[in-house]
This record gives C-alpha cells, sequence and structure tokens, in this order.
C-alpha cells in the first residue's frame, strides 16, 4: 500500500465570531481578519509537522490548495511542494492537486512541476483537479470552461514533458507561440499523474481512460463502490483491466494514546463541515456554468445541507478516531470494503493543536501504518510503485505538431 499523511493547514487563527456574523467563511469573508504572525506561527507548524512525518515512516505526503478562505492555508500548492523537495529525502510528495482551469500558462505549470522533481530527485506525484467553484470566484476564472480548461491544459503539459521542442500549439483555450522548455521533469515519461475528486462521474470515466488512479475523497463507502464500477467499466472499454492500484481513499482519522483526547481531536473534522463554520454560500461553491444546469438548480434549490453529527460520522465510517488498535480495526473494515492500495490520511483540521498533531503523526506512522501495510499484504493491496504499473495509457495528441518558423 501507499499510505499518505495529509491535513487541510487551516487557518484556525482567526475571529470566530466575526464569520458567525457575516453567515460564512470563504470566498467574501474579509481578510482584515487575517493575522499574519498567528500565520507565520502556523506554516512552520505544518512544515515541522511534515518533516516529522517523514520520520515516523509514512510513504506520501499530500498536498492540496483553495484560495479565500480560512479552511486551507495553502495558496499555491507548488510552494510547499517546493520547500518539501528540497528538506525530505525518502517521502511521495504527492500533488492532489494543481487546479489546472485557472492556470493561464499551462506550460509554465509544467516547468514549476518539472523544477520540483528534479529537486526531490523523483519523488513528485503530480496531481490535477478542476478546483472547487469557489477557487473560479477567488481567482476570476470562467467556471463555464471549467472542464475545457481541465482537459487541454491536461494535454498540454503532457506533451511539453514528453515531446521535444520546439513546437507551437494552437488550441481552444491555450495558443502557445514556441513550446520549448528546458526545465524537464527527472521521471521518464513524466510523473505519475492522480486524481482526486469527490463524485464527478465524468471526472471518474476521464481518469480511467488515462489510467490514472482516482482518489475519492472522504466519500460514503456505498458511493465508494460505485465510483469504482464506473472506473472499471470506463477501464474495460479502452483495453485493461483496473485494479485496487487505480484507486485511491481519503479518510478522517486521528488517533491519540486514549480514546477521549482522540474524540477530542476527531471534533475538529466537524470544522469545516460548518459546526465551527468553514461554510461557503452555495452561489460561490456552485457558480453558474460550473456544473450541469440540472445538478446547479438541485443544489440552489434546496436547503443548505447540514453535515451529519459527530456519532453519525463515526458509525458510517466518515470519520475514525480512537487509539491505535481502535482505529486500526475501523481502518480494516474500510480497506476490505473499499480496497484501495493508495490511502490518505487526513490527520489533523480544525484547532487541533501542534503538539497534538505532533503525536497523532507519531502514532500513525509507527503504530498505525505498519498494521495497514500487513492488512494491506493480507488484501493484495499492492501499490501502483510496488508494482511498477504504466503513468497513463499512450498519449495521443488533439493537436497536430506545428514546426515554428526560424523567425517566430
Amino acid at each position: 500500500m501507499h499510505l499518505m499523511y495529509f491535513t487541510e493547514q487551516p487557518m484556525n487563527a482567526y475571529p470566530e465570531e466575526e464569520a458567525r456574523k457575516f453567515g460564512f467563511s470563504s470566498t467574501l469573508f474579509s481578510n482584515k481578519h487575517f493575522d499574519p504572525k498567528e500565520a507565520s506561527r502556523l506554516y512552520n507548524e505544518r512544515l515541522e509537522e511534515y518533516l516529522y512525518a517523514e520520520q515516523c515512516g509514512v510513504d506520501g505526503i499530500m498536498l492540496n490548495e483553495h484560495h479565500n478562505a480560512p479552511f486551507c492555508m495553502q495558496a499555491k500548492i507548488n510552494i510547499f511542494s517546493s520547500i518539501l523537495a528540497a528538506m525530505t529525502k525518502r517521502v511521495k510528495l504527492v500533488q492532489l492537486g494543481n487546479p489546472l482551469p485557472l492556470v493561464d500558462n499551462p506550460v509554465r505549470l509544467a516547468e514549476e512541476i518539472g523544477m520540483i522533481d528534479l529537486i526531490s530527485k523523483g519523488r513528485l506525484v503530480s496531481g490535477f483537479v478542476r478546483g472547487a467553484g469557489m477557487e473560479q470566484v477567488a481567482t476570476n476564472a470562467n467556471p463555464a470552461f471549467n472542464r475545457e480548461r481541465f482537459e487541454e491544459a491536461h494535454d498540454l503539459v503532457i506533451k511539453a514533458w514528453t515531446e521535444p521542442g520546439p513546437w507551437r500549439w494552437e488550441g481552444n483555450h491555450y495558443q502557445m507561440r514556441v513550446v520549448n522548455q528546458w526545465v524537464m521533469p527527472l521521471q521518464k515519461p513524466h510523473p505519475r499523474v492522480w486524481i482526486p475528486g469527490i463524485f464527478s462521474a465524468e471526472t471518474v470515466v476521464w481518469a480511467a481512460q488515462h489510467r490514472y488512479p482516482y482518489i475519492a475523497l472522504n466519500t460514503t463507502l456505498e458511493a465508494t463502490k460505485t465510483l469504482w464500477k464506473i472506473y472499471n467499466d470506463a477501464a474495460a472499454k479502452v483495453g485493461y483491466q483496473a485494479g485496487p492500484e487505480q484507486r485511491g481513499y481519503l479518510i478522517r482519522c486521528h488517533v491519540q494514546d486514549n480514546e477521549a483526547k482522540a474524540h477530542q481531536g476527531g471534533r475538529q473534522f466537524m470544522w469545516m463541515q460548518g459546526e465551527f463554520l468553514g461554510l461557503a454560500h452555495p452561489y460561490w461553491a456552485s457558480p453558474s456554468g460550473y456544473s450541469s444546469p440540472t445538478s446547479r438548480r438541485q443544489r440552489l434549490g434546496a436547503p443548505r445541507p447540514k453535515a451529519p453529527p459527530y456519532e453519525n460520522q463515526l458509525e458510517t465510517l466518515q470519520i475514525i478516531a480512537g487509539t491505535p488498535d481502535q482505529v486500526v480495526k475501523k481502518l480494516r473494515i474500510l480497506l476490505e470494503s473499499a480496497r484501495p492500495s493508495i490511502l490518505a490520511l487526513w490527520a489533523n483540521d480544525g484547532n487541533v493543536n501542534h503538539a497534538d498533531s505532533m503525536n497523532c503523526i507519531r502514532l500513525l506512522g509507527q503504530e498505525v501504518m505498519p498494521a495497514l501495510r500487513q492488512i494491506g499484504k493480507e488484501l493484495g493491496l499492492d501499490s501502483p510503485f510496488e508494482l511498477n504499473t504504466p503513468v497513463s495509457l499512450a498519449y495521443t495528441p488533439k493537436e497536430q505538431l506545428k514546426p515554428v518558423p526560424a523567425s517566430a
């Protein structure tokens, strides 16, 4: 198995009462409430925690990015990835991921990711995402072209990594006179690409068509089984049989030395589910054009969904919290049911302090993950790295390469 550590890097040092007055804590909640001194402290604590996770034996560090919201301090995934590329030695750096529709120059993004892969000596996993609806508002991106830009930017990045230049790109959303980057990734033909998501059947099918692992983000077990069927059917149509190595899963999982302490930290997962705020207005979460008209009408016409109580989420394995032995027993159920070879443990969130975060990381790395690796062997859940699976299906350019005139 491939076992990762993850945190949203919450900016928990902000006046909660002001956000409650406003009603939401993302997108338009004023940044006058941002405290740079506290943010500096939190960034450096998170860095210390990531380095400690490597010491404790995790296989990978999962990173993401969001914008205009205190629930996530990662404003640019490539920045923390670059820092960790230089400061870590062994762990995979798993970007889940760069929001492609927000990128105005995919070739420059390809260069940045190439630099990170070179500095890390080939430890990068380059995941791509469409970006949440709020990201479209925060970065002034047109949500109506979200999927089109995602797919075209992806194709351009992959070609930039694999096709010798110079050549030019004339697409619907990107026009590049010269593509001839000199910062190429160390990994060949290119770094592994993993695709995370909640439940977009179209994205699941697209990932399967490219043979990219799909990482289900804390979906229910029943929904996850449906995702795998969609993936498996799409894979079969393009000529291969999908296995656990194409399946990933992110689970909220907090562990401490005693059960009471574990639940104290586990309840912090309710932070961005609305109990301690962390909310976005539905118009920001699903701007016009971002999703299908039917889906958007259903979302906007319904009352704001309320997260199930903490106890219910424990029962349905949406949240796992407890001592190492208790956590391993629950995770075994999840692994037997969902059968992912890639497992990301979302371990710390909300107002969990630095000391408790460090202890959680220690227990995960030294006690929980060794047990999970044994369970993975029993269940035949070998990671893509163990199997040395193909990075992707053979890439067929949608656009014809065009020679660059000498005068260009």
